[in-house]
């Protein structure tokens, strides 16, 4: 398997400052609006955002949220291995607020389909939206685009998109398409 660097830590930076900052021009000081991470790997991109809007552009009450889709997917009765489940942890209400999912890369699109069902055992939100730091534009099942995107990536069905956060799995950040060999 071969790997090419799409995303050095300094380019994951700059790309997380420009997404925070898209999400304050548009919800200004977020009293109406709440940030769901999708889980598993959409929660590593919310904590790092919520820190950021806190922390550098002093947005006091970020409401942050994590959303476990395992029972909502359309296939999680199809895979032969047993599913492991995420804890949900949201502690506010979404009903009428504005929702912003949070997700790493966004490939068929059935993620946040799961996720949009999901979120309706809350409240129903007012509106949502969709933050990814990689956008698969080629693989797409279903008809969603991200409102806020890092990247856009050409990988095809072969390659797969990995995020490693500095925190969690690697020694920095940084973001790999990995290919298959034909």
């Amino acid at each position: 398997m071969s790997s090419k660097i799409l995303l050095t830590s300094q380019e994951v930076d700059i790309i997380l400052h420009r997404l925070a900052c898209q999400l304050i021009e548009k919800h200004n000081d977020f009293s109406n609006t709440v940030l769901i991470g999708i889980q598993p790997r959409g929660k590593f991109l919310a904590q790092r955002i919520a820190h950021i809007l806190s922390a550098h552009y002093g947005i006091a009450a970020i409401q942050l949220g994590f959303l476990d889709i395992t029972f909502f997917r359309d296939d999680f009765r199809r895979s032969n291995k047993p599913l492991e489940a995420n804890k949900t942890q949201i502690d506010f209400l979404v009903e009428n607020k504005n929702v912003v999912f949070i997700d790493d890369v966004l490939y068929t699109g059935r993620s946040i389909r799961a996720a949009l069902t999901a979120i309706q055992s809350f409240g129903r939100p007012s509106e949502i939206e969709l933050l990814v730091l990689i956008d698969r534009r080629f693989s797409r099942h279903l008809p969603i685009q991200p409102d806020y995107r890092g990247r856009q990536v050409d990988a095809f069905n072969n390659e797969k998109v990995k995020v490693q956060w500095k925190d969690e799995d690697a020694t920095a950040d940084e973001v790999y398409l990995l290919s298959n060999p034909v």
